[in-house]
């Protein structure tokens, strides 16, 4: 029951994620960040001045940040707490002042103590073979990072992949998470308006197609609760701060959430009930809009949905530890990352003078006032660095900031992944793209991922190009 469409468009990912490599040797199918794919806009206007932010010269150095994912990095420190500080070390000679680790990767497996997460056992791995990699280690993944940081002053932040529960692998090789392992959690996952009809994600599991992460429904309360209780757990942890990663709809885009608790939601939105659903909102299979006055509300709500449950998690974190700061990963691609159901600006920038997608209301669900900072996806390719408008490095962040209001925010590349970088040997940008993401942003910029640092061999390419930055501040 999957649709032509859809079958075609996780075939097409399939085939551009292998192009990808990976941190070891090997061919990569692992997409870090999938997030980000690079399209052309069609619906592209002038984005207005609302909330736009002056980047001043600031009379301190801002922060530098360096990711460090989780899937991609276990095989060198899931089951080695002595490697986790020696790279810490070299992270902070390099010139970096903050670490963000990933602790819950697209299985829905955790890496920090919770009492209502699953521990990671393994994950999938490319190296020389496509493998499990097994974490047979006990020691508190989190906390080893957390000590080495404390011990060489870094600050010490950790990501979350937020509406995800399990992980589909291609080849064959199996499965793995929450979703996989208790089938009573069924109803959390999300349910798709193929052309065939509604389905369940987890009716999909033809690995040659339907391989990758399997998202949770962002609007079922069981959900919430359940990452809720994981982000109280992980707020009692010495952080610095907390970042919400994929906090949206599924890959399926337009195509998701289209399960009765989603309708019964929308139509509580709406005030009135749907009397053909869901093709009265969008025809099954469809995977763009037309942009009538019912999918302009769809709209509305799913980025009222992320909104509110971006509050909850705020409150949240904040509830249990007042200092640590509250946070998100975006893409930066604004113009189209509405499939996702998300409105990432702040409410004082109105999308709906620049695009035909977003209604009057749609700002009203814009959630940057309720972040401490965010993290932007600057994910151009190595011949896109400088520019004003998306699809450049430096014009995400400059995008970014007029949409913002006053939430400090960081700016940042993918180095390892996409147009031009996938093969490393691009050392020399490296002093470019801190220059063009630095100073185009408020708080700092970051990078994605550690495991192309190490995998290319960008240490002292990054030293350099910080060197180059703080010498202004002598």
């Amino acid at each position: 029951m999957k649709s032509f469409q859809l079958k075609y468009l996780r075939a097409a990912v399939l085939v551009l994620s292998l192009m990808f490599l990976s941190c070891t040797d090997s061919e990569d199918g692992y997409k870090w960040n999938d997030d980000w794919e690079q399209t052309e806009d069609p619906d592209k206007g002038d984005n207005g001045d609302e909330g736009n932010q002056e980047v001043e010269t600031p009379d301190i150095p801002k922060s530098r940040y360096v990711w460090i994912d989780a899937a991609a990095n276990l095989p060198d420190y899931g089951n080695d707490e002595a490697k986790i500080a020696d790279d810490l070390a070299r992270i902070k000679r390099v010139g970096f002042t903050d670490i963000i680790v990933d602790v819950r990767p697209t299985t829905g497996d955790i890496l920090f103590n919770s009492s209502v997460g699953s521990p990671l056992e393994r994950i999938d791995v490319w190296g020389t073979s496509y493998y499990w990699f097994k974490r047979t280690s006990e020691f508190d993944y989190l906390q080893a990072f957390i000590d080495a940081a404390r011990s060489l002053g870094l600050g010490v932040h950790a990501s979350i992949n937020t509406f995800v529960g399990g992980y589909l692998c291609p080849y064959g090789l199996g499965s793995e998470g929450m979703l996989f392992d208790d089938p009573s959690k069924k109803d959390w996952a999300t349910v798709i308006n193929s052309e065939d009809g509604l389905v369940n994600t987890m009716d999909m599991l033809d690995d040659g197609v339907d391989w990758g992460a399997k998202f949770l429904n962002p609007a079922d309360p069981e959900v919430q609760d359940y990452i809720l209780q994981l982000l109280a757990d992980l707020a009692a942890y010495d952080l610095d701060g907390i970042i919400l990663d994929r906090c949206r709809y599924s890959d399926d885009g337009l195509l998701a959430d289209f399960s009765q608790e989603s309708r019964s939601q929308f139509e509580q939105y709406v005030g009135k009930k749907v009397g053909n659903w869901p093709s009265d909102i969008m025809t099954p299979g469809a995977t763009s809009m037309t942009n009538t006055a019912d999918q302009l509300k769809w709209l509305e709500f799913r980025a009222k949905t992320i909104h509110d449950f971006i509050v909850k998690a705020s409150d949240k974190v904040h509830s249990v530890n007042q200092d640590i700061r509250f946070g998100a990963y975006v893409g930066g691609w604004y113009g189209s990352y509405y499939p996702s159901g998300v409105n990432w600006a702040h409410p004082s920038y109105d999308p709906s003078k620049s695009y035909p997608w977003a209604s009057a209301k749609y700002k009203d669900y814009g959630y940057a006032d309720h972040c401490d900072y965010m993290f932007i996806g600057a994910y151009a390719g190595a011949d896109s660095i400088w520019g004003n408008t998306e699809w450049t490095v430096q014009g995400f962040c400059k995008t970014a900031g007029e949409k913002l209001g006053k939430t400090p925010f960081c700016g940042g590349p993918d180095i390892g992944n996409g147009t031009g970088f996938t093969d490393g040997g691009k050392g020399a940008l490296m002093t470019e793209l801190i220059d063009a993401c630095i100073n185009a942003s408020t708080e700092g910029m970051f990078v994605f991922d550690l495991c192309h640092i190490k995998k290319f061999d960008y240490w002292d390419d990054f030293k350099a190009g910080f060197d180059k930055y703080l010498a202004d501040f002598e």
